[in-house]
């Protein structure tokens, strides 16, 4: 995580359904079982999870299908009331706040892209980026300049009278993404946005939903249950399974040191010298001598310097500046899978 204050606070958040949950939470002996707690008919959605989640910051939320991941993010803004347990946003606690207070802090603050594209039929691709400005009250010009500024950042300008029929898959997903930014949110939560395209069109909007991060700096908390993409985007990733977290870290520090045989399952399969990063292999007191490698070069970018290169130990720069050194050989062992 970054060092900068967290925007987002969950602190042994609990969410569970049932009758009566908050009187069960409440006698629920230490230490029950996800299973256990179905026993007793209920299900727990959100198991005792506590997360920070930093300004300007990617988190993502992986796990698979009811592993909770969709509903800790609607605890985070509330779409799902806690059982127990608190969340902050930006130092407010979320469950004190009015019906108004909540309804103003979603539309001034938060931005939501979900699967499901939701476009409105009868509008044209301007008026549905509009539309969540036209619910805020604000005048026709505005919304219209508004608007016209996100399509173009998106990549659909000069499809602004378009309808969603006329829009492939990716165009509509594009159109969801400008309609959550036309209102400038600090925070942005995305459900699994990509899942619904095609592996090519998939990749292109990571491709510009990086782009779109690179240039904005939002903080911003991304479900999915594809491991590879959480690898490209994430900048910590946490893996939920029964509604806890297993892990939470960042994606060369998961495939390296997984903390539960759970996350190592999902790892195992996963090309580590394409994940970890230079800096990651850095060895206190290990000096290198020669031409440094960048600290955010992974080991498989490093390939060829890891086979041709004699030295014993490979400094790393960052910024110009030389930060430390690697083992050659502990890279090399990366690079063929010995690792």
């Amino acid at each position: 995580m970054t060092d900068a204050q967290p925007v987002i606070t969950c602190q042994n958040v609990w969410k569970i359904f049932g009758t009566d949950p908050k009187a069960y939470l409440e006698k629920m002996p230490a230490g029950h079982s996800f299973d256990q707690i179905r026993e007793d008919g209920y299900i727990a959605g959100v198991k005792d999870v506590s997360i920070e989640v930093a300004k300007g910051e990617m988190l993502v939320i992986m796990g698979l299908s009811g592993s909770g991941k969709s509903t800790l993010v609607r605890c985070f803004s509330r779409l799902h009331d806690i059982t127990g347990g608190t969340i902050t946003v930006e130092g407010q606690d979320i469950m004190s706040l009015s019906e108004k207070e909540l309804i103003d802090l979603r539309r001034n603050k938060m931005g939501m892209v979900f699967q499901s594209f939701g476009l409105l039929p009868h509008r044209t691709v301007l008026e549905n980026v509009a539309f969540p400005l036209e619910m805020r009250g604000q005048d026709r010009h505005q919304r219209r300049e508004r608007a016209m500024e996100v399509v173009k950042l998106v990549g659909l300008e000069g499809r602004e009278e378009y309808f969603p029929r006329e829009l492939s898959g990716g165009q509509q997903q594009r159109v969801g993404i400008a309609r959550s930014l036309a209102i400038e949110p600090d925070i942005w939560f995305l459900d699994e946005p990509f899942s619904a395209l095609d592996p090519l069109i998939r990749r292109e909007m990571q491709d510009e939903f990086l782009r779109l991060q690179a240039m904005l700096g939002k903080t911003i908390v991304f479900i999915t249950h594809d491991f590879d993409e959480a690898l490209r985007l994430a900048d910590r990733i946490a893996i939920m399974k029964d509604g806890a977290v297993e892990q939470c870290d960042t994606p060369d520090q998961i495939v390296l040191h997984p903390a539960t045989e759970y996350v190592r399952k999902f790892t195992e399969d996963i090309d580590k010298a394409r994940v970890v990063h230079a800096h990651v292999l850095i060895e206190p007191g290990l000096s290198g001598t020669g031409d440094p490698v960048d600290a955010g070069a992974t080991v498989h970018a490093m390939a060829r310097i890891l086979v041709q290169d004699g030295r014993d130990a490979i400094p790393v720069a960052k910024d110009g500046k030389i930060v430390g050194a690697f083992s050659r050989t502990a890279a090399l062992d990366l690079l063929v899978g010995l690792d």
